[in-house]
């Protein structure tokens, strides 16, 4: 019997960039003013690959929102303007150095510049009057982000109810906002980990060089190797000793631990990570130590 048509069928990867590509677009569409949260980090990389992807050849029509801790890697920096410079797209950098100096937030000195993100990042939403801002949040990395939508509603303080989110049936979205309002967007939600790392392969990604195996000077805290730093002096007890090393994520370099491995090439990562029986928050981010609830906690009061 002859076939009257071919069966295409996308592979896995395919399916998973054409959702988030789908959804960038119905975002540019739909919301008056969006933004890129950009943390520097593989999975908000990714988010300005697909959004590259979704919009080609015009350039990204919405600005790159990064809230700069002032404890940020320099090789993430350097990665960030790298593909902001390649893009030609608008970055703003909401620093919380300059939140705390002109009184958006307080440093009481115990409160972490992770934490203080938080203030900094709600009020630059404000000012720049952005009705959605899309994150790089993913549902298999803390179960607080399990818990959300592709399309998450905050109000008009910034904040998050979990109770109060909006069905999503057959990927329908519902972006209706009042003043003052806004949505948080989350293209990549049904990606893994894994996931993340198959398509940087695939798509020859550029992402900061400490995602790779590399010799670091670092010390334990917490069940945790963190970066040698004048921003993280060390405790009693403590000593530093070299080792290899490569990160999982990155963020606050105050709180965000590293694991030996010799994965110095994106094959042997995946090879890692598809044995790892822990996301890359659980292991590395002290900041999700604090509490069982630390990320609901946060997203609450309108973190990433």
């Amino acid at each position: 019997m002859t076939e009257t048509h071919a069966d295409y069928q996308l592979s896995q990867l395919d399916q998973l960039e054409a959702e988030s590509i789908h959804i960038f677009r119905e975002v540019a569409a739909e919301f008056e003013k969006p933004v890129l949260m950009f943390s520097g980090g593989k999975d908000s990389i990714v988010m300005l690959r697909l959004a590259e992807k979704a919009f080609y050849p015009a350039k990204i029509p919405f600005p790159v929102l990064q809230v700069d801790t002032g404890y940020d890697f320099p090789e993430v920096l350097a990665c960030r303007d790298s593909w902001v410079n390649r893009l030609g797209a608008r970055l703003i950098v909401a620093s919380v150095e300059d939140a705390i100096r002109d009184g958006i937030v307080v440093d009481d000195g115990k409160t972490s510049r992770n934490r203080l993100q938080i203030g900094t990042l709600l009020n630059a939403l404000e000012e720049g009057a952005f009705t959605a801002a899309f994150g790089g949040g993913r549902r298999d990395e803390e179960k607080a982000r399990a818990k959300e939508r592709v399309y998450s509603h905050r109000d008009e303080f910034g904040q998050w109810d979990p109770k109060m989110q909006r069905p999503e049936l057959w990927s329908l979205y519902n972006g209706r906002i009042h003043q003052g309002e806004h949505m948080r967007i989350f293209p990549i939600s049904n990606w893994t980990e894994l996931d993340i790392w198959h398509y940087i392969g695939r798509e020859g990604i550029e992402i900061p060089s400490i995602y790779f195996s590399h010799q670091r000077r670092v010390f334990e805290r917490d069940g945790m190797l963190l970066t040698e730093s004048d921003f993280n002096p060390l405790r009693a007890g403590e000593t530093v000793q070299e080792r290899t090393v490569r990160f999982r994520t990155v963020g606050d370099l105050t709180l965000t631990g590293c694991v030996e491995s010799d994965a110095d090439t994106i094959d042997k990562i995946i090879d890692e990570v598809a044995i790892a029986r822990v996301t890359e928050r659980g292991a590395t981010r002290g900041d999700d130590r604090f509490s069982e609830a630390a990320m609901e906690d946060r997203k609450k009061e309108g973190y990433f």
